[in-house]
């Protein structure tokens, strides 16, 4: 009865190397890419086949995606600011008598002034919204 679960008998074992990264071209990142745009919920199933994670073939699939355009796309960033003593701003204001600016701080606030707007007036509201 006394029988050892485990005998003399040899087991394969596999040396699997990590910490080294893959370098992907970009040719290959593109082809992986649009393979799994192929067929609809190819994600899991192409990155598996090319030993890659779900989150990365997700990353390059918004890095191959085409920029939208047209007037219609709203794209928000970031445009330039300078800031003028109010005789500047009073001077070039009576040259544009027409336009409208829309400030917007934060989510859930939106400041609508036309182009002839007090700008001691409006510095004083932004002021307010800045402690806010």
């Amino acid at each position: 009865m006394d029988v050892h679960k485990y005998s003399t008998q040899a087991e394969r074992l596999e040396v699997v190397e990590t910490g080294r990264r893959r370098r992907w071209s970009d040719d290959e990142k593109l082809r992986i890419v649009l393979e799994s745009l192929e067929t609809p919920r190819a994600i899991s199933s192409t990155a598996r086949r090319h030993g890659i994670s779900r989150s990365l073939l997700m990353t390059w699939r918004r890095a191959f995606r085409p920029e939208p355009v047209g007037p219609d796309i709203q794209q928000s960033g970031f445009v330039r600011a300078v800031v003028t003593s109010a005789e500047t701003v009073a001077a070039e204001s009576s040259a544009l008598t027409t336009g409208r600016m829309v400030i917007e701080i934060g989510k859930d606030r939106r400041v609508i002034v036309d182009a002839g707007v007090d700008a001691a007036a409006l510095a004083r509201v932004l002021a307010i919204l800045e402690r806010r």
